[in-house]
Parts: structure tokens; C-alpha cells; sequence
């Protein structure tokens, strides 16, 4: 598999990137930052990272993230969006619908709507957008079933953003990610270098790169060494019950692990205020 082309056909990447004074993040669990713990024992995530990137160049550069674990399209296109709003940052990243897309009763097309009227109010305020759009999770257990939802709404996201003049960034094509490698023991959330991959992505899209293209492209020193078939049963029968069975029930109980949550970081402040950082892996 290739990686597809992040950008709508008309909107050829500027010569010179434009300058980013301040970011705000939106979003559910992946934006928080789970599972990437950083050094003061809170999750960082790609956003983290990406901000601290794109701050190193900018002194007085404005960070906010709103995200919170669990958080559904009303949440993320409701409150998250209205205080995104009067923020009015230079950049927002997006990333919704992934909790409504697992529930096997949400009406893909419905949920559509409601994210390009989200979208088209970002880009009615003059916000660049960067939507992230669903991964891959043939390679997961169990949540291979929702393969096929995912990939429907991937491509609704993508028709989105080509209407509405934002660029994307397509998880599903980066093959990095359909690595185990990239992800955490629950295997519904990046690790570490899962988050750094995906900050990485952003960063060139946006003409801020961290460095080369291998970053994102091909971060691994050589193929994944496949186990033999026994321990993987063995792997995959401790992760349905120590982390698939807890998010079924929590599920059917209509729960969810951010209730009584609040972002991280719900004011947009200098980032020098959390103190250093940079933008290598953990």
C-alpha cells in the first residue's frame, strides 16, 4: 500500500508554509493524547507534539486542547467547537466520529452532515483545517468487524474536506500504523511512537516537517518479527479480557471513560506556561 495524496486536487501546497501563531486541538481519546504518557505522568499525544513543534519557531505561540476521551460528535462538534470558535486560532486539527462509528446504530451519512456543518463553520472563520480521518483496524481482533463502517466514513471525511477546502490526513494509508509497534497494549490507542508518527504527518503537511519523509513514512528499523501462532492466541485472549471485555461493558452500560472529564488544556495560552518541550519521541 502506498500513501495516498493528503491534499484536495486544488490546493497545492504553498511554497512557502504560513506562519502558525496558535492551535487548537478538538477531538476523543487519540487528541488527549492515550495512551503517550509524557515526563510529568499526563498524556502528551500527537497534538502535544505537534504543538511543541510548531512553537520551537514561534515564541509567542497559543496552544489549547479541548479533547476529551470518549467524547462523540455532539461533544466534539457542540462545546468543543464553540470554544474552538472564540479562541479563533490559526490552526485546528480535528478528529470525530470514531465513538459514534463503532456504534453500529449511528447512521454514517447522518453523522456526515453533522461534521461538514462543523467543518464549514471552522472555514467560515478563516480556520485552517486539518482532519484526521479514520485507521485501519484489519489487523485488530474483533474491531476488524468495524472495518467497513470505518472506511465508509474515511471516505465521507474525504469528499468533506475536498468540498470545504481543508486538508486531511489519511490514517488509514499509513502503513506505519497498520503496525502493532504503533500501538498501545489496548490496541484502540496509538503509543508513543504511534502519536510522534502521527505529528509527523501534520508537520509535513502543514510545510513544518520534523524532518525527512522516513519519519512518518517508514519509522522502523526492519519488518515486525511475527510470533508463533500459540503466543499470539495466548496475547490475544489477555487483551479481550483485560481491555476489550472493560470497553464492551462500559458500551452497553452507556458509560463512558471521560465522564466527569474536562480537557487537559481548555484555555489557549503560550505553551512556555507547561514548560519545555520538544518534539522527539518519549
Amino acid at each position: 500500500m502506498t500513501d495516498l495524496e493528503t491534499d484536495p486536487p486544488d490546493r497545492a501546497q504553498a511554497e512557502s508554509p504560513a506562519v502558525i501563531r496558535s492551535y487548537v486541538a478538538i477531538g476523543d481519546s487519540l487528541t488527549e493524547g492515550l495512551d503517550d504518557l509524557g515526563p510529568d505522568g499526563g498524556y502528551r499525544g500527537f497534538a502535544d507534539r505537534l504543538a511543541e513543534h510548531l512553537g520551537a519557531s514561534e515564541p509567542d505561540f497559543r496552544y489549547a486542547n479541548l479533547a476529551v476521551r470518549g467524547r462523540r460528535m455532539r461533544h466534539i462538534f457542540g462545546e468543543q467547537l464553540e470554544q474552538t470558535l472564540k479562541f479563533a486560532p490559526d490552526l485546528v486539527t480535528v478528529h470525530a466520529g470514531g465513538n459514534d462509528v463503532l456504534r453500529p446504530n449511528t447512521d454514517l451519512d447522518l453523522l456526515a452532515l453533522d461534521y461538514d456543518r462543523g467543518i464549514r463553520l471552522l472555514r467560515e472563520a478563516g480556520i485552517h483545517v486539518v482532519m484526521l480521518s479514520g485507521h485501519d483496524t484489519g489487523w485488530i481482533p474483533v474491531l476488524r468487524v468495524y472495518r467497513g463502517r470505518i472506511a465508509v466514513f474515511s471516505m465521507h471525511l474525504r469528499a468533506i474536506a475536498e468540498r470545504n477546502g481543508c486538508d486531511i490526513v489519511d490514517l488509514w494509508s499509513l502503513d506505519a500504523l497498520n503496525d502493532p509497534r504503533a500501538w498501545s497494549v489496548d490496541r484502540l490507542h496509538f503509543n508513543a511512537d504511534g502519536h510522534h508518527i502521527v505529528a509527523a504527518r501534520i508537520a509535513d503537511l502543514l510545510g513544518h516537517p520534523f524532518g525527512g519523509r522516513e519519519i512518518w513514512a517508514n519509522p522502523w528499523p526492519g519488518p515486525l518479527e511475527r510470533l508463533p501462532r500459540i503466543i499470539r492466541r495466548r496475547e490475544n485472549l489477555k487483551w479481550a479480557r483485560e481491555h476489550l471485555v472493560p470497553w464492551l461493558s462500559r458500551r452497553a452500560m452507556g458509560r463512558s471513560s471521560g465522564d466527569g472529564r474536562m480537557p487537559k488544556r481548555p484555555d489557549m495560552t503560550a505553551l512556555r506556561d507547561r514548560g519545555p518541550g520538544d518534539e522527539g519521541r518519549s
